[in-house]
């Protein structure tokens, strides 16, 4: 069992009103003054835990059932935080009643100025978070100022006048918050270049396709272990390529073994590394990460592929540790004329060793699809068919009300977030 955004937020929630109300007279409970000072800090819990989770620690992953949902709850964590931030601005968070002074008195001056800036800084970090019109380059180097923009947050709490003091249960709340809010944007900021678990690959063979190429890079010294299925942030060390993005990994070994990568160009980055790709290249992979892994042995396995989602699947039919494939069907849906390049060989070879490949052309709603999974469905049983998706959002839709439609339970998909902005 795994947190999420529906159960992560509402306890940090919880928490977080729970003791401020125990440091205000219960009288002024419903005010509009107990109302923003709760926003406040509800607020800058969540955006302390979102500093915390874009620090890509390990641990994080375990808990959240990996990287791409612990994008997920970021992203929430973020939206939130800027409504409650409004309403703390919007309503003054105090009482006659209250008994209020700073825990690091500032001039008045840098009080209202930290407390503007905080709200700004809110402002810009989300409005970045989500904007998906600018660029990749940009929009990257725009949000590594989220971490010393939350400074600025937590100086506002220090140096405005409230009831809640630094020994009390809320002002011990808020600094452990603070503090690993601090410590996740540091360790993301400073040390992740030179902690995090990765290696030297160079580029050895390109195999270009219709607006996509796959890539395959050998370790130049021991590499990193990966499982297939998991994903990397993939860093050239090219001119124009720096950026690390994050790819499936399309193939599964030891650290000393080959990676693959299969890459289709969807913006500005992805189509320069497609168009400029050549054997020599140097790049760094920073891995593994994600937790979308095969069922337990037993169940009859639908695999669901969108696009460039095929590639955990390709790492799958080439996993040597598995090799149970005569309960596997694999829907390919694919834009004709853009098939992955070796995408037919591959085909041919998981149908060789007994896994049935279908191509889907005619998009979400093809009655393909539907057919073959409903009759897939009515021969083995509902409870006995487990699906893996990894495709866009609209996709994902569409499979689920299949699912729903023919009695498959909710709890048997597994699948891997596909966006990350």
């Amino acid at each position: 069992m795994h947190l999420n955004s529906r159960q992560f937020l509402p306890l940090l929630a919880a928490v977080s009103v729970t003791v401020v109300l125990a440091e205000i007279p219960s009288a002024t409970w419903a005010s509009t003054g107990a109302l923003s000072l709760a926003s406040g800090v509800v607020a800058l819990v969540f955006m302390a835990m979102a500093a915390l989770l874009g620090s890509r620690w390990n641990w994080l992953e375990d808990l959240f059932g990996g990287l791409d949902r612990v994008y997920e709850v970021h992203k929430w964590l973020g939206v939130w935080a800027l409504v409650l931030a409004s309403v703390h601005l919007v309503f003054k968070a105090g009482a006659p009643e209250w008994e209020v002074a700073s825990i690091l008195p500032l001039p008045p001056y840098w009080t209202r100025l930290v407390r503007q800036l905080s709200y700004v800084a809110l402002v810009v970090i989300v409005l970045l978070a989500l904007n998906r019109k600018i660029p990749y380059g940009q929009w990257r180097w725009w949000h590594k100022l989220s971490g010393p923009l939350f400074v600025s947050v937590v100086l506002h709490w220090l140096s405005f006048k409230s009831p809640i003091t630094l020994g009390s249960p809320a002002g011990l709340w808020l600094a452990a918050c603070s503090a690993l809010g601090l410590a996740g944007a540091a360790y993301k900021l400073v040390l992740y270049p030179f902690l995090a678990r990765h290696a030297e690959y160079r580029l050895t063979r390109v195999d270009q396709g219709v607006a996509s190429v796959r890539l395959e890079l050998e370790p130049v010294g021991r590499g990193v272990p990966f499982e297939a299925g998991q994903f990397a942030f993939l860093r050239f060390l090219h001119a124009g390529l720096r950026e690390p993005h994050p790819f499936t990994l399309a193939s599964g070994g030891g650290p000393g073994q080959p990676v693959q990568f299969v890459i289709r160009a969807l913006g500005d980055y992805t189509t320069q590394l497609v168009a400029e790709a050549r054997p020599g290249l140097r790049a760094e992979v920073y891995a593994p990460f994600g937790r979308f892994r095969r069922p337990p042995a037993g169940d009859f396995e639908v695999w669901i592929g969108g696009g460039v989602g095929l590639s955990p699947f390709i790492a799958w039919l080439r996993d040597p540790s598995r090799q149970d494939l005569a309960k596997v069907t694999l829907f390919n849906f694919q834009t004709p004329g853009r098939g992955f390049p070796g995408v037919d060989e591959l085909a041919a070879d998981a149908r060789k060793r007994g896994a049935d490949w279908v191509d889907v052309s005619d998009g979400p709603d093809s009655a393909v699809f539907a057919d073959r999974f409903g009759w897939l469905v009515g021969q083995v049983g509902p409870g006995r068919v487990s699906v893996c998706f990894c495709g866009p959002r609209g996709l994902l839709t569409r499979v689920r009300a299949e699912m729903a439609r023919l009695g498959v339970p909710a709890t048997k998909l597994r699948y891997e977030q596909f966006e990350f902005r």
